[in-house]
């Protein structure tokens, strides 16, 4: 197995990953990235076998159990109750009771609110160049998933910032200063997220939370921690990747010229440039996968952005190609832990995008646009286009 050193926050790597997986998987499918000194798959095959294999999880085994600074217990007291952390039957009870909002007549009924959405904030567009992600592409999920939830829209630049602070612990470029800032938000959004919860006690309406509250006055097994966190993880989780795709997706399409939008491009669009390219896993016993004796208590990541461009499952991988079928992407994920709330990514991508391109023929490129240093996550600073 090759070792490979590569600074996840050098420069270089930051605007343009793909030639370091290229490398890596040329190697076979696995290698160990020296500069995290753990095992990462890159290939397609190892990636999806890896993600849905239950002789790992995400869940840390007792022994390996990371010890936790003082400063940061508020933080990791919120994800204790995570059920993207969690492996069963803790995740299987809390993943069910989530799936009753997130059924496909509910999102499916949220397509005429997104497209309103989208053409209300086209409307608002000033005339000179402006910052695309920040007029647009951060409102779009944002408010989408607050009324999903059942959250007042008008918080929104709160659980943007909150939402931000707390998904920077998850990133390469992680310091004390933004520690800090992390707990600060966790302390902020769990105060709000309790609250909140207290009014919808008293007036349920139809929304998640109304619903989380329901199944746990009727005797479901729900802890106030768990629907506090379950709230906060969906807040995040609801718009964050979201985000970044359809800034990446802008972004490619200008780049390559605007073309009709179908579920089919999406679908390229959520492959090529995914925003989450590492996912970690644990392994819970001894086994031989792919070449390698993998040990209790090891830990594996899977790069899922090098998965999406494995020429094994995708000729011509990082051309871009809006007609492109075959095999699926791992950017949601696999086995229990694939995305829940995938169906309304997808049709906030398919309406956002064919909104503002039928709105906005003319759009094109400001700035060339560069990405941010948040790996393991992959989006723009900012982009700055006009129409």
């Amino acid at each position: 197995m090759e070792h490979l050193t590569q600074s996840p926050t050098d420069p270089a790597f930051v605007q343009n990953p793909y030639p370091f997986y290229d490398r890596a998987r040329a190697g076979g499918d696995l290698f160990v990235w020296t500069d995290y000194g753990i095992i990462c798959a890159t290939s397609h095959r190892a990636v999806m076998v890896l993600l849905k294999d239950r002789r790992l999880g995400r869940e840390a085994p007792p022994e390996k159990a990371p010890l936790i600074a003082p400063h940061l217990a508020p933080f990791y007291a919120v994800e204790a109750h995570s059920m993207l952390e969690l492996e069963p039957p803790r995740h299987t009870r809390l993943r069910s009771l989530v799936l009753r909002a997130f059924t496909s007549r509910r999102i499916a009924g949220l397509a005429p609110e997104i497209e309103t959405l989208c053409n209300e904030l086209i409307d608002r567009f000033p005339a000179g160049p402006f910052d695309l992600l920040d007029a647009y592409a951060r409102i779009v999920p944002v408010v989408i998933i607050s009324r999903l939830l059942g959250v007042p829209e008008d918080r929104a630049d709160d659980l943007l910032s909150w939402s931000n602070a707390m998904v920077s612990m998850y990133q390469a470029r992680r310091t004390r200063a933004i520690e800090d800032q992390a707990i600060t938000a966790t302390n902020a959004f769990a105060a709000f997220i309790i609250g909140y919860i207290a009014e919808k006690r008293k007036v349920p309406a139809d929304d998640l939370i109304s619903e989380l509250i329901r199944a746990e006055e009727q005797g479901a097994s729900l802890s106030t921690d768990e629907l506090v966190t379950t709230c906060i993880l969906l807040l995040n989780a609801g718009h964050e990747a979201t985000v970044h795709t359809l800034g990446n997706g802008v972004k490619t399409l200008l780049e390559q010229g605007a073309r009709p939008i179908t579920e089919t491009l999406v679908e390229e669009v959520i492959r090529h440039d995914p925003p989450l390219h590492m996912f970690t896993r644990w392994v819970y016993e001894d086994v031989h996968l792919f070449g390698h004796d993998f040990k209790r208590g090891d830990q594996v990541a899977c790069l899922l952005a090098a998965a999406n461009r494995d020429p094994a499952a995708y000729p011509a991988p990082g051309t871009f190609d809006p007609g492109r079928k075959g095999l699926q992407n791992s950017s949601f994920g696999g086995g229990i832990h694939f995305c829940v709330g995938a169906p309304l990514a997808r049709l906030e991508l398919v309406i956002a995008l064919r909104v503002l391109f039928d709105r906005c023929p003319d759009l094109r490129l400001a700035e060339p646009p560069h990405y941010a240093d948040v790996f393991h996550f992959h989006g723009l600073e900012r982009l700055m286009v006009t129409r």
